[in-house]
């Protein structure tokens, strides 16, 4: 027998999420106390971490710190941080991402060295350096987790000025897969979610106005924006025990954005 509040439980886990502290990174820690988790938040605004986590902390126990995957002496810093807190590490979320928009014509070779640093590179480095602390807090009957954070534009044809970013997710998901096929024997999962638009300080350009929200939505099939708790229970069904078996997935979470259809090609009747 099971209950539906034990699967979607992570109670007496510990989590770190990368860029916790604001956006969809905070929402996921806050999914993840909620549901019992022990969590921390680390990005490379310390102070913005330290104030998230005191009042996430009324909620469960949140520890929050600075913390970068922008350079390999910053992953091994967050690393060694994360090791001095803790002895096993049953979630990891790497959420700590970058953007850059620029035409297409002017679009410059920095761009793709800083973006891909930090969503492609820092996300792998971070995994390996935590990937002792996940074996050895994973078992058969509840293996650790590894939630990547991709997303639409890693799967559409549409960059909207930022080729980088969509070059990186892209990469993300592919390398979760890889990822997945590696962990699998040692029962952690690895598993990706590819949010469509979601309200955060990377989107507010586009989507931060009502116009613009309006506007994303017209592109959705469903015809809206993503919703925290749309984010929170994907985060729980993969990282709780009713996402054991699943491994190597990249869950849309787009409203259908990444398989809306073609126009027509033929003229009606025809």
């Amino acid at each position: 027998m099971f209950s539906a509040s034990e699967l979607f439980s992570v109670k007496g886990r510990v989590a770190l999420v990368t860029g916790g502290g604001t956006g969809l990174g905070r929402v996921a820690a806050e999914a993840l106390l909620s549901a019992g988790a022990r969590v921390f938040i680390a990005s490379r605004k310390a102070e913005v971490c330290e104030a998230a986590a005191k009042e996430l902390s009324a909620i469960g126990p949140c520890e929050g710190f600075g913390g970068t995957v922008q350079s390999e002496a910053g992953v091994a810093a967050l690393a060694a941080e994360v090791r001095a807190r803790t002895g096993e590490l049953h979630i990891l979320v790497n959420n700590a991402g970058v953007s850059w928009g620029e035409p297409y014509e002017a679009y410059p070779w920095k761009a793709f060295d800083r973006v891909l640093a930090v969503n492609v590179t820092g996300l792998f480095q971070l995994t390996r350096e935590m990937t002792p602390l996940l074996k050895k807090a994973a078992s058969v009957d509840r293996p650790a987790t590894v939630i990547n954070i991709g997303s639409v534009m890693g799967s559409v044809t549409q960059a909207e000025n930022a080729y980088a970013y969509s070059a990186s997710k892209a990469a993300v998901h592919h390398l979760t897969r890889i990822l997945a096929a590696e962990l699998a024997g040692a029962q952690v999962t690895v598993n990706a979610i590819a949010p469509g638009p979601f309200p955060s300080n990377m989107t507010k350009f586009a989507i931060g106005s009502e116009e613009g929200r309006a506007h994303a939505s017209g592109a959705v099939p469903m015809g809206r924006v993503g919703r925290p708790d749309d984010l929170a229970g994907t985060m729980l069904y993969l990282t709780g025990r009713a996402g054991a078996y699943t491994t190597g997935a990249i869950v849309p979470l787009d409203g259908g954005l990444h398989c809306a259809a073609a126009p027509p090609m033929f003229a009606a009747g025809h």
